[in-house]
């Protein structure tokens, strides 16, 4: 059973306050002022924290920068229930590190959603902690930050040599691989109608070549012959599409070194990092929603920078998402509060 404390120097409404949640089967305790509030919140250490403005003795933004003090009270999550709603009011609260707002009267859905939403997002993040320290035993994935580091990752794929003109694949042939320059010069080429070769692109070292998409397997549609000795590494389109996908702020720098030398791929790794991004928000969605065990098509109560930060994106690309999704009819969005429409539609993004 959760600990809630309830700090509220008016009486009335902190046993109702109190009562609905127990009613809610939360464990309750209460304090009537800011000061014997902080002193209770250091001894019970409860799992959140609702705590009114204005108070005597000590006010909520004290017992707010009081817990912050305190290593082992500043992560519980903090919510103000105040009358006061003035933008700069609520805007100081935030500031000092208040997770939620409330406004002064307040329906009792409003606050049970709100306690939900914090006490989920703590959840999820300590499981996703619980998660990393159980992967440091073993082998850390290294993030590829830039193309220089992704050219020396295809390195331990598939190295090949060749001799000045030898073919590396033909036209016709089924498409496979990606290719790296390490060394040398190739030359992708077809025929004209006439017999005559047509040379299309000149590859050097450091460059990327070969395989078209990243769907079923398909025919190249030139040749690619090394001018000099060259050697190159292959990679199969889905151990790159792998490791694009986990790596996805290098997708765009390596479609500015592509250029127009490959038909499709810009469309398609913008697909795939756009899909990355929309992957993680349906995720995180689904997460709050089944931490809160709530009816998934009922309304919950979640910010959105709580949102962007259990995903790992800025909350600007998180509320363009949250758009999209609503513009496609998978959700709502009510002010602060998001209703799944189409469960089994986000389940199918992850």
């Amino acid at each position: 059973m959760k600990k809630v404390l309830i700090i509220e120097d008016d009486t009335v409404v902190r046993e109702n306050t109190a009562e609905l949640l127990e009613l809610a089967d939360y464990d309750v305790i209460t304090a009537p002022n800011g000061k014997s509030g902080l002193a209770i919140a250091k001894k019970e250490l409860p799992n959140i924290i609702v705590c009114d403005i204005m108070m005597p003795e000590m006010d909520g933004y004290g017992v707010l920068q009081g817990l912050a003090e305190d290593p082992k009270t500043q992560q519980i999550p903090f919510i103000f229930l105040s009358a006061k709603t003035e933008h700069k009011d609520i805007r100081k609260g935030m500031d000092l590190g208040a997770d939620d707002y409330l406004t002064k009267p307040f329906e009792e859905d409003e606050l049970i959603s709100a306690i939900e939403s914090r006490l989920a997002k703590v959840a999820i993040l300590n499981k996703l902690n619980e998660n990393s320290k159980t992967a440091v035993t073993a082998e850390p994935e290294q993030k590829i930050n830039s193309l220089q580091e992704l050219r020396q990752e295809v390195k331990k794929f598939d190295e090949q040599t060749y001799k000045a003109g030898e073919v590396i694949y033909e036209e016709g042939k089924q498409s496979n691989h990606f290719f790296f320059v390490d060394r040398g010069v190739v030359k992708s080429h077809r025929m004209d109608e006439y017999g005559k070769e047509l040379i299309t692109s000149i590859y050097k070292e450091g460059d990327f070549f070969g395989n078209t998409s990243f769907h079923k397997a398909n025919a190249y549609s030139e040749y690619a012959t090394a001018m000099e000795d060259t050697r190159v590494y292959a990679v199969t389109k889905e151990e790159l599409k792998n490791l694009l996908m986990n790596n996805s702020n290098i997708t765009l720098e390596l479609i500015d070194v592509m250029g127009d030398n490959i038909s499709g791929i810009k469309e398609q790794l913008l697909e795939m990092a756009y899909g990355s991004v929309r992957k993680k928000a349906a995720r995180t969605i689904l997460l709050f929603s089944q931490k809160i065990r709530r009816h998934p098509t009922q309304s919950i109560r979640i910010s959105r920078s709580d949102l962007a930060s259990v995903a790992g994106m800025a909350s600007e690309t998180l509320i363009r998402t949250l758009s999209d999704f609503k513009k496609e009819g998978l959700l709502e969005i009510e002010g602060r509060n998001i209703k799944l429409l189409d469960v089994e539609a986000l389940k199918r993004i992850i």
